[in-house]
Order: C-alpha cells, then structure tokens, then sequence
C-alpha cells in the first residue's frame, strides 16, 4: 500500500473512533438539580432508602465524597447521601428511582446535583460574587466552600462532562425559603436557567425547568407564603413547571421535609416528568396524595425519544 493510502486511510480511522468516542448516548438521560437544604438533603436516610437502588439510577459527585469514596466528576450508582457525604436524603432519590420504573429497561437516568442549604438564588447564579461570602456565616462558609465558593461553575463543570455522555432532559430546582416574599424571585430563576442552557449550548426553552413548592402553610411551613410567588413561575418562564408539596409532612422547623415527605415530592418530580414525556399513569411507589398532573403548556419532549 502507497504511503498516501496508508495516511488516508490512518485519518479515516481516527477520525471515527473520535466520533465514536465523543457520542453520547441518547438513552443516558440526566438532569440537573439545583437549590438549597430540601435539594440538598434534610432528612435522615433510612435504611429502607439505601436497599433497591437500581443500577439505571446514578448520580455524579460534583464533590469529592470520602464516605462513601466518591470522585469529583464520576458517576455512581445513586445510593444516598447524592450532594455530600454528611447530607441527607433528597427529593432526588425518589425522582430518580420512579423515573427508571416507569423508562425502558435501556435507559439510564442520572442526577448532577449542586445544592446548598441556606442559599438564596442569587448563590446560584451565574454573576455571584465569590468574595461576598466573607461575610456569612461559618458553616455556610463551609458549604459553599465545597464548591469553591462557586456553585454556577461547579454546576456547568459537571453538566459539561454529563452532556459528553448523555442527554439533559431537564432542571430541577428546589428553592424559595431563602428568598421568601422575593418577588424578583421568578426573574431570577429565569436568568439562572437561561444562563445555563446557554453556557452548555442549548437552545432556549428546549428541556423543561420543574420547581418545587416550599412547607405549605396549612402544614406549619413558615416560608408557605412564597408558594404564591412560585406558582408564578410558569408565566415568567414557560417551560417551568411547579410541583406540589401540598400535605406532604415536615420535621418541626417549618422548612424541612420529613424523610417520607421527600419520597413523595420526589415521587411528584417524577410524575410531572413523565407526564411530559407522555406518560400520564405512571407507576408510583410513594404516591400518598398525589395531585393530578396538569396538561403541560407546553411539551418540550418528544415521547419517541423515551
């Protein structure tokens, strides 16, 4: 064979196991998941919350985690604690667990996770200072310290990474108590979604953003009152889609879920999900008042793509 040949043809190969190398595989569906505490983990895990993880549920460290041994960047089967080693259970966990029950047996869901607990939604934001964090307080220093005082970052270093090898299908967002009565609130949220789609390449409005209520009053939340301002959300953001805590206990402060409270709304992340991808009768585990799933306004997923 002529040198020339031997040249071309050595390209060629290259030049496909590049392709084939950088593919993502459209059957590794991810989602981003951003907020404070009820985000991060309130609850203790259970012992029934750490049996049955599938293998189709993972999640990828955006800290380093000692125990258990996780790695900054790579992905685990989902077995709580998913944002830090010392948090606790999360809505995440029974999001993810619901969605692989009711997806084909080949697809993968998986989780990136950046949550601080006490942040407002100006901590998440893509023009946070980092140097304004001097004058908060110590253990949300050290939070926030785990991502280097720069939350936004940390989350598109790990998207950028989940994206190479999967596909987004969503933002989920927990976040409100810190902002309470914040009636900025809904742009705000806007500017952090739009910021991210952007900064990872995305078109507008192309994967749904779901929102979760804070404590409800008539449950002894002391933040309820902010629910009002976050069912606004879909008229500031269309693809936004607001997820009821409505009846779900919490643990006495007024802010935090119960360990079955987070299974729920976990479940009724999920739910609202599905119902985008056209599945509107899932089966749900932890379905304890459940409201019914509102027609989307607009659905932003293609069933086929299941």
């Amino acid at each position: 064979m002529k040198p020339m040949k031997k040249t071309i043809i050595a390209g060629m190969i290259m030049t496909l196991f590049s392709l084939s190398a950088s593919a993502n595989n459209p059957r590794f569906h991810i989602y981003l998941c951003i907020g404070q505490s009820n985000m991060e983990g309130n609850a203790p895990v259970e012992s029934m919350d750490r049996q049955n993880v599938p293998e189709r549920f993972k999640m990828m460290a955006t800290v380093d985690f000692s125990n258990p041994e996780r790695i900054r960047g790579e992905w685990y089967v989902a077995t709580p604690p998913l944002v830090r080693q010392n948090t606790g259970l999360t809505l995440m966990d029974y999001f993810g667990r619901t969605m692989v029950d009711n997806l084909p047996e080949d697809v993968t869901v998986g989780v990136v996770p950046v949550a601080i607990g006490g942040c407002k939604i100006e901590h998440l934001s893509k023009d946070f200072d980092p140097s304004s964090v001097a004058g908060e307080a110590d253990w949300f220093k050290a939070f926030m310290k785990a991502y280097d005082n720069r939350p936004y970052e940390r989350l598109l270093e790990c998207a950028r990474k989940a994206k190479e090898e999967g596909v987004i299908k969503g933002i989920l967002i927990h976040q409100g108590e810190s902002n309470n009565g914040d009636t900025q609130w809904c742009e705000k949220v806007k500017k952090v979604y739009e910021d991210i789609l952007s900064d990872l390449g995305m078109e507008p409005e192309s994967v749904p953003l779901l929102a979760g209520e804070v404590v409800t009053t008539a449950l002894g939340g002391i933040c309820g009152a902010m629910n009002t301002i976050i069912g606004l959300l879909p008229e500031t953001l269309p693809v936004a889609h607001v997820v009821s805590a409505a009846d779900l206990p919490q643990n006495g402060d007024g802010l935090h879920f119960t360990a079955q409270g987070y299974r729920v709304l976990g479940c009724r992340y999920a739910t609202e999900m599905l119902a985008l991808m056209g599945i509107r009768e899932p089966q749900v585990k932890y379905s304890c008042g459940i409201a019914p799933t509102k027609e989307s306004k607009k659905d932003v997923t293609n069933p086929s793509d299941r």
